[in-house]
């Protein structure tokens, strides 16, 4: 089965992010074409960047970045649901991300963001880092207004149509994750 990782891009206290990130999870879940987990950053503690450059996949000497690398490669795709600070992802969405290298290969993204406007700056940032990871990231992408679907800014209230494109999103992911398997899979570059 498909393992689709719904990666939560924020560990502040009292993060908005929290609610999106289980709306993400809690319709995933109601689908039968994927296994959906939330990999929450915050269960994740990375320090900054604290592996030698460039850390070669599995020769990794924290245990905290093991543990992080495994995860990572349990998958076959991700949803990102990031925040927008200063037009960008969040640091610790950054730092997770530049962790690893070949653990994120080969594989396809989905992206949610929420903020003043969406978000939409953070997912256009966060499109050019995946580029680089080698991770296909789909068309559709769900930005969520801290201004129209968040009551006094901290109640999500998701519209119909961000159910919409949320399905419409996670058809994407797993198409894309299907179809990259056969690169991911080293038998079949090699045939």
């Amino acid at each position: 089965m498909t393992r689709i990782g719904i990666i939560l891009g924020s560990t502040r206290p009292n993060r908005n992010g929290e609610q999106v990130a289980k709306w993400v999870l809690d319709i995933a879940s109601q689908r039968g074409d994927a296994e959906y987990e939330l990999v929450d950053l915050r269960d994740f503690p990375l320090p900054h960047l604290d592996e030698p450059i460039p850390p070669s996949a599995g020769q990794y000497q924290n245990d905290h970045t093991k543990e992080w690398a495994a995860k990572i490669a349990s998958f076959d795709g991700y949803v990102f649901v990031t925040p927008e600070y200063n037009h960008s992802v969040s640091g610790v969405l950054k730092n997770a991300i530049d962790y690893l290298y070949a653990e994120w290969n080969n594989k396809a993204a989905g992206v949610v963001s929420y903020g003043a406007v969406g978000g939409a700056r953070a997912a256009e940032q966060l499109r050019l880092i995946l580029g680089e990871l080698q991770i296909a990231d789909v068309r559709q992408q769900v930005t969520v207004s801290l201004l129209t679907e968040f009551e006094n800014f901290s109640v999500f209230k998701p519209t119909d149509y961000l159910a919409q494109a949320l399905g419409t999103l996670l058809d994407q992911t797993v198409a894309w994750s299907n179809a990259l398997e056969a690169v991911r899979t080293p038998a079949a570059v090699g045939a």
